[in-house]
């Protein structure tokens, strides 16, 4: 089974090195216990661009889709073997970045 664990974040950037020690020693577990598919930081959502090409309608907005003062600033993409596992490693994600986590099944 494949899971997003989404970081959410009120300000870009805002790891400190102590949080990003942390963040690579989970990735290293994630690597030994063959859970790791990916992972990467976000830059901020004002840099981000909205598009809607439905109908090649051409529509393309500067900024997020939703404005919010909480966001999505980084994931982890893991495989676990059931959703338990995956509930695990999401609490172990949070305590090592210091911030919220949201985890989501993948279809498929």
């Amino acid at each position: 089974m494949r899971f997003l664990i989404s970081v959410i974040d009120d300000r870009s950037n805002s790891g400190s090195p102590e949080e990003m020690l942390a963040i690579d020693a989970f990735n290293d577990g994630l690597r030994a216990a063959g859970n790791w598919i990916f992972a990467a930081g976000l830059h901020a959502p004002e840099q981000s661009t909205v598009i809607d090409n439905r109908n090649e309608s051409g529509i393309s907005s500067e900024g997020p889709l939703i404005d919010s003062p909480e966001y999505m600033s980084g994931f982890w993409l893991i495989e676990a073997p059931d959703e338990q596992t995956a509930r695990h490693l999401a609490f172990e994600g949070s305590k090592a970045c210091n911030r919220k986590v949201e985890l989501r099944k993948l279809h498929g």
